[in-house]
């Protein structure tokens, strides 16, 4: 039986002059929304429009400062998750929340009534992903388990509840074009059982082939509405800037210098019990070529970046060389000062400090390897405070980085905003090297086109540039030639105009080509 006995005019849910404060600032501002029973509504906007605050609101994770949430008509408040689940609302959010020493009944059991045995959790657990397509073996330890069978965790663990409505935060960001296109068929099916999916993505394409209708956000409001359907990626992207955003332009024919960085039979043992290994990995990538490296989430992408960054330096000192020089056991500062430039994946705490203003942020980053520009005097230097300020408000005229003041801490900042400001900060410097780290994670169209065109202009004015990256439409965007990284294994490089996201998606699932095992790269 599906949830939908018939036809109905009352949304499921919907609110009316939603808004959310924080001091004085309106996060949310007057938001009216409704979702109608048995659609997958899109919900989309730039980063800091209100998008995440607004679905807090509905899960119960915030309260609204004014406004009013309908159930099926009726004025509800929701004050906690616990009670948005027990309203019949469930939400997965982008970043998982799982135990991996825990298997996957055992997680799934900590959202559950702790009366329910382990042994029905893994029954129903067990046929509820059969019957959705979504397969999992409920005495499988999640640290054994790729992104994908991750993700089935949290939706099965979110359908075990039977909510009404489920809340998907970029749901396909860590998945390959296979696991996005079984994911869609599960909302197809719930959407086909009355149940209804509020859908947040950057991707806009998918928004397209899934989405019945979707609301835009810009500033905390209500922008406009549309069926995606019938608008185009760039129609979408123009809703959510309220402008047009820039394409991004790649030279096809950018001619190749030298070798800049190279890395010859570099093997990492895992460093803790869920890390992965690197094994054999070999590149080389030349002046003017931007070398994608595509792969699902937890294949070693961390600890490729943590190799070619000297953030944990390896044991052979000639498995990586930077413009020629055996660099395997030097820290980040020598090689940066050898040219090197490096933005990791997690913006806050690792590229940033939160709490720190943006010039305080410019100067832990640059300190040594911009010491003439940022220091003066001789044994007891001085710190230059103009020159800070002055570079800082370069990098966010360059990057338009759009701030709340002269020099405001980063957290103050959206997501976007500081990517682009972390970004612009080792661009500022001209790398003659750059390795990013999932360049554009969770950043809006506008914000991802500046930065995927700056990589290309650096790449360009003969820089050598590695994109690590889970986004296939961002690597076939700004990639010379495409590798694959999984299990910790890279596979050969291919030019990025002779593989299909099909290819790519097989490279990621496991169809190994690597440096070290040849054979592989014949037999497909």
């Amino acid at each position: 039986m599906t949830l939908s006995e018939g036809p109905t005019t009352v949304p499921l849910l919907s609110v009316r002059g939603l808004t959310k404060l924080f001091g004085s600032f309106a996060a949310c501002n007057a938001i009216d929304l409704d979702i109608a029973p048995g659609e997958i509504h899109a919900l989309l906007g730039e980063n800091g429009a209100g998008k995440s605050t607004l679905v807090k609101m509905l899960f119960g994770v915030l309260q609204p400062s004014a406004g009013q949430i309908l159930w099926q008509g009726a004025p509800v408040t929701i004050a906690s998750p616990g009670e948005a689940r027990q309203l019949g609302i469930g939400m997965v959010f982008q970043h998982f929340s799982l135990f991996e020493a825990l298997t996957v009944a055992e997680n799934i059991a900590l959202s559950l009534d702790p009366k329910i045995s382990l042994a029905r959790i893994s029954d129903e657990a067990a046929s509820l992903s059969k019957a959705y397509g979504l397969p999992l073996d409920p005495k499988a330890h999640v640290a054994d388990l790729s992104v994908g069978e991750r993700q089935r965790i949290e939706i099965v663990r979110a359908l075990l509840q039977n909510p009404r409505l489920i809340i998907l935060d970029e749901p396909t960001s860590v998945l390959t074009p296979q696991e996005a296109d079984r994911l869609f068929e599960t909302l197809f099916k719930l959407k086909a059982e009355g149940r209804s999916v509020l859908y947040i993505s950057h991707r806009l394409e998918e928004v397209r082939r899934i989405c019945d209708r979707a609301t835009v956000l810009r500033h905390g409001k209500v922008t406009g509405a549309c069926d995606p359907k019938q608008e185009t990626p760039a129609s979408l992207a123009r809703m959510m800037v309220g402008s047009d955003v820039a394409e991004v332009h790649r030279d096809n024919a950018a001619a190749l210098g030298d070798i800049r960085i190279e890395v010859s039979n570099l093997s990492v043992p895992a460093r803790t019990p869920f890390a992965v290994s690197l094994k054999n990995v070999a590149m080389k990538v030349r002046a003017g070529e931007v070398l994608a490296i595509a792969g699902v989430a937890g294949n070693g992408q961390g600890e490729l970046f943590d190799a070619l960054s000297g953030e944990y330096p390896v044991a052979a000192d000639e498995a990586i060389r930077i413009r020629g020089k055996a660099v395997g056991r030097t820290g980040i500062n020598g090689r940066r000062l050898l040219g090197a430039g490096f933005v990791p994946e997690e913006r806050h705490g690792h590229a940033a400090v939160s709490a720190m203003v943006l010039s305080d942020n410019l100067l832990l980053a640059r300190s040594q390897s911009d010491k003439k520009a940022f220091l003066s005097g001789g044994a007891f230097s001085v710190i230059r405070f103009d020159a800070i300020r002055s570079a800082t408000r370069r990098i966010c005229e360059a990057m338009d980085v759009r701030k709340s003041g002269e020099d405001p801490q980063a957290g103050s900042l959206s997501g976007g905003n500081l990517q682009k400001f972390i970004v612009g900060r080792e661009l500022d410097r001209q790398p003659s090297v750059l390795v990013v780290n999932q360049p554009t994670w969770g950043v809006d169209a506008g914000a991802a086109s500046r930065i995927r065109q700056a990589l290309i202009d650096l790449a360009k004015s003969g820089s050598a540039v590695v994109v690590i990256s889970q986004d296939l439409d961002e690597i076939f965007e700004v990639a010379t030639n495409i590798a694959v990284i999984s299990e910790g294994r890279l596979s050969e490089p291919h030019p990025a105009g002779t593989l299909t996201l099909e290819r790519i998606g097989l490279l990621m699932g496991g169809i190994h080509e690597s440096h070290s095992n040849p054979e592989a790269a014949h037999a497909h």
